[in-house]
């Protein structure tokens, strides 16, 4: 990747619904559009937070109500003034465009006139990194909860992460299954050691009958008459 920023922070920034970009602004020229779609393809439709890992860069992202709001950032910059921006640029955006607005936006750059604002928030969390951390203090807390994943990797095994999934839900349903086995295996060996102890009863018994008889005269009975 090849980007020579102005100053260390926050580099590129977009929004999107899926992998289609709504508004970008970049701070300089580089290939990094190229590793943000590879990005946007792979995010999950439900909302999430998450850092990918690329050379010395860190995209940070946030999807929320199938909008993405992400930013690329030199990895010096840390995480949490980042997601500071990424927090502040999603509560703008939403009071920039009506519902209707938004939800109508399904063109590439439709909402491109947004880059204005984003070009204003890049700059001051940029400059400015230790403002937003107290201005947001309580979104800070909530990012040590991100994963952080290595693009390169992503890039490189390409779709090993969907078998990956694929491998995992098999083991989980191998799991149930064994759960279930399990349980009707327990449930026969309790069956098995009831009539086993049925059966040593029905035996005590008949030898205590035995007993009895033998003792008493059986079949007449006569040495246990009154």
């Amino acid at each position: 990747m090849s980007a020579s920023p102005p100053f260390a922070g926050i580099i590129y920034a977009l929004v999107a619904r899926g992998s289609t970009v709504l508004a970008e602004h970049s701070a300089t020229t580089g290939n990094f559009q190229q590793v943000t779609q590879a990005i946007l393809e792979k995010i999950p439709p439900n909302d999430s937070k998450l850092t990918y890992v690329y050379d010395r860069y860190l995209f940070h992202y946030i999807s929320e109500g199938g909008i993405v709001y992400l930013c690329m950032a030199d990895d010096k910059f840390g995480r949490r003034v980042p997601f500071a921006f990424l927090h502040d640029m999603m509560e703008r955006f939403m009071a920039a465009f009506t519902h209707a607005e938004i939800e109508n936006a399904i063109t590439a750059y439709s909402l491109n006139s947004f880059a204005r604002s984003i070009a204003r928030q890049m700059d001051y969390y940029s400059r400015h990194p230790q403002d937003p951390i107290r201005q947001v203090h309580g979104e800070i807390a909530q990012v040590k909860d991100v994963m952080v994943q290595n693009i390169e990797r992503v890039l490189e095994r390409g779709d090993r992460i969907d078998i990956l999934v694929d491998k995992t839900n098999s083991l989980n349903n191998a799991a149930f299954a064994f759960r279930k086995r399990s349980t009707a295996l327990k449930r026969q060996y309790w069956w098995r050691n009831q009539k086993l102890m049925l059966t040593v009863a029905f035996a005590v018994l008949v030898f205590i009958y035995l007993l009895i008889s033998s003792m008493c005269g059986f079949p007449t009975w006569s040495k246990c008459r009154a």
